[in-house]
């Protein structure tokens, strides 16, 4: 496969998650918001929420205030923000478009049609009371890419290029996700892992429609505690980070047979992968939750930069 080729499938499978996920972080904050206040000097939603798009200084350069309009608008519609939904979605159709005989009809169909229903949405109609609904479709057509994608293509290079991009994306989304806790029901003064509101856990868990599983896994109240081991080491949590690295494991060992040689991003997969598996919640919240979230992040990206450089597709 061409370097760029495989660049393509990698950035046109992470776009289409991190659509999605845009999507899920502007519910956390949402949702969030609707929640009555408990304690003061640290409720500043839509701050946290930037930050944990990692475009809160692109939208502080803009923007005095943090109101829930501009903050939506910026994350879901302004082409500025590289990372909002429209660009997002625009970027992935402009890479499917690079790819095209290299994709199924049927996933090219769903990637097409999904952004031009997109396109066709004037922000304004998206008022407060639409917003749950039109983030809903967000995630419903970025399911109906990854059905079409997972059901019609063949297991070879251009399924694990694929494959990389989607959980590389999930696990740097699920982590944001988690900081947005942490940086809005966390003051300074609280040590991590106090107890917190059962209620704003449930608004996080329901973010990545996990409420139900969680539920079904531990069979008890939620806490700071199990929500963070259920987000970060259950393997059966599809939106763990344990569960996006066994995936990342599998995809970069087919990946590595398919080419007869070892790359060093998989070394990097498999040490990641090992650290998570071998992983006590305990232990992280010792080293602090925020802490650890931001070194994961950051290995995170650092796994991106090697593929770029294994696989040649910059």
């Amino acid at each position: 496969m061409l370097a760029r080729h495989a660049g393509n499938l990698f950035w046109l499978s992470r776009y289409m998650e991190r659509a999605e996920s845009i999507a899920r972080l502007a519910e956390a904050g949402f949702r969030i918001a609707m929640i009555p206040e408990t304690s003061e000097g640290h409720r500043d939603e839509w701050r946290s929420t930037l930050a944990s798009a990692g475009v809160l200084e692109a939208f502080t350069a803009r923007h005095e205030t943090f109101g829930p309009d501009a903050v939506l608008h910026f994350l879901l519609f302004d082409e500025a923000n590289p990372s909002s939904v429209r660009s997002s979605l625009m970027t992935a159709r402009n890479n499917g478009r690079m790819v095209r005989t290299k994709i199924t009809r049927d996933t090219w169909d769903a990637l097409n049609s999904t952004w031009l229903a997109f396109d066709e949405v004037k922000p304004a109609t998206v008022t407060s009371a639409r917003v749950p609904e039109f983030l809903d479709w967000i995630r419903q057509r970025s399911a109906l890419f990854r059905g079409a994608l997972l059901g019609t293509i063949l297991r070879d290079d251009t399924y694990y290029f694929s494959q990389l991009g989607a959980f590389v994306e999930r696990a740097d989304n699920t982590a944001r996700i988690l900081d947005v806790k942490y940086f809005l029901l966390l003051p300074t003064s609280q040590a991590i892992g106090g107890e917190m509101d059962s209620w704003q856990w449930e608004m996080i868990l329901r973010s990545v429609s996990a409420h139900r599983s969680y539920r079904h896994v531990f069979r008890s109240r939620y806490s700071a505690g199990r929500v963070a081991e259920f987000l970060i080491l259950r393997r059966e949590m599809p939106r763990s980070l344990r569960f996006c690295y066994d995936w990342l494991e599998l995809s970069i060992t087919g990946l590595n047979e398919h080419y007869n040689s070892r790359s060093a991003a998989a070394d990097l997969v498999a040490e990641t992968r090992d650290s998570l598996r071998r992983g006590r919640i305990e232990d992280i919240f010792e080293e602090g939750l925020h802490e650890f979230l931001s070194a994961f992040v950051a290995r995170n990206d650092r796994l991106t930069q090697l593929l770029a450089q294994d696989y040649q597709f910059g």
